[in-house]
């Protein structure tokens, strides 16, 4: 008896002496890829996301929250799996909740109104252009509230199979809690619910940043979100922090998006990025920005162009070819988002740059500092940069934009 006492008496007080550290190191937080099948860009060392959704829904026992621009899926994509995951776990009881923007349900309704048809499963359609005046641009879903993933994968087959993405899994118990936040005010607006009302400050201020440990290192981390405006607490809002890690860099800034836009569908200037880009490349940092080759169309391709021509920054478009079956629409293209400076701090998101993400739709992301996190980036981007799919940009050359949509 008294050896059972002491050895309970002694995990007693070595579980008071755990340091913060240490009782962190139980939370992850990982980096999650689709790769392009019939190209040399899949990272061995990176989970894919169709695996690691499947996963994590299966893992789900109370409830499910998603929060996607659309949903459309086929018969043999990676995506039915995961749709099949869901409706299994509303049939076992998870309470599943399902938010899509209103514009894009008009354009992709079956996959959303048959989920609405299962038990459990509540789907609400977003209009977000009345509201905000942009879209539901953020991808992500929380399980049980205690886990979350966040990525540039929207719910579409070709997102897991067709198009690069990056995405983060992580169960840091703040990150979760300040997404919740998001999403329990944007279904409430999207219920009727005043904005000042369903945006009501946080039970208690968010802890940002909080540490992570990844492997023998610890990282700190915050979430970060747009549009300004419609946050539970502003100081989520990614813009500034976005200015800020370019601002501080030091060395080198690395850059990967969709794509890179000046001005807006309404011919207003979006100057913040482009100047803290130019700011930095002045005091001589060096810029690396890579965009998809979608970027070559009129009123996109000028602002790279000019980048191109500063010292110390350098453009590159990538091109991924064809599938082996024939064209494929909306696909075959880059879609990542992410930023690393100086290999030390980054940011990985939903966005896009340019003012709508920022300023008119909603999206998520989270910014973190420490090399074991900001590394992953650094050789994920220069996997891509160096390889045969990305070629700098001509200044003086005139481009045509490639095919994309039927």
């Amino acid at each position: 008896m008294r050896t059972a006492l002491s050895i309970a008496l002694f995990a007693a007080i070595a579980a008071l002496l755990i340091s913060p550290n240490q009782a962190r190191a139980e939370h992850q937080l990982q980096l999650v890829e689709t790769a392009p099948v019939e190209t040399s860009l899949d990272n061995p060392d990176i989970p894919d996301a169709h695996q690691v959704w499947l996963e994590m829904i299966a893992s789900a026992t109370e409830r499910l929250d998603i929060a996607q621009f659309y949903i459309v899926s086929q018969p043999e994509g990676r995506l039915e799996p995961v749709l099949q995951a869901i409706r299994k776990a509303g049939k076992r009881g998870v309470e599943v909740r399902i938010l899509a923007d209103a514009k894009f349900h008009e354009t992709y309704p079956d996959d959303l109104d048959a989920l609405a048809e299962r038990k459990n499963v509540t789907v609400l359609i977003y209009d977000v252009g009345g509201a905000m005046g942009g879209v539901l641009h953020a991808k992500y879903f929380l399980v049980d509230g205690r886990e979350l993933y966040l990525g540039s994968q929207n719910f579409d087959w070709r997102s897991l199979e067709h198009v690069q993405e990056l995405g983060v899994r992580t169960d840091q118990p703040e990150l979760v809690r300040a997404l919740s936040d998001i999403f329990e005010a944007d279904w409430a607006i999207a219920s009727g619910t005043p904005r000042e009302l369903a945006l009501a400050a946080p039970a208690r201020p968010y802890a940002f940043p909080v540490e992570i440990q990844l492997g023998e290192q610890t990282v700190q981390a915050s979430l970060a979100a747009s549009p300004t405006g419609w946050l539970p607490d502003e100081q989520l809002f990614d813009l500034p922090q976005l200015v800020a890690l370019i601002d501080g860099a030091q060395q080198r800034v690395r850059v990967q998006l969709l794509n890179y836009k000046t001005s807006d569908y309404q011919g207003r200037y979006f100057d913040e990025l482009d100047a803290a880009l130019r700011r930095a490349a002045a005091r001589k940092v060096h810029v690396e920005l890579m965009v998809a080759d979608w970027s070559k169309k009129r009123w996109t391709i000028e602002g790279l162009q000019s980048l191109q021509c500063m010292p110390r920054i350098d453009v590159k478009l990538v091109t991924i070819p064809e599938h082996s079956s024939g064209f494929i629409p909306f696909a075959r293209v880059v879609h990542a988002k992410y930023l690393v400076a100086d290999g030390q701090r980054a940011w990985i998101g939903t966005s896009n740059w340019g003012r709508d993400y920022f300023h008119s739709s909603r999206n998520v992301g989270l910014v973190v500092d420490g090399p074991a996190f900001a590394g992953q980036l650094d050789t994920y981007f220069e996997r891509l940069w160096d390889s045969e799919y990305a070629e700098l940009v001509d200044p003086g050359a005139t481009y045509d934009p490639p095919r994309s949509k039927e």
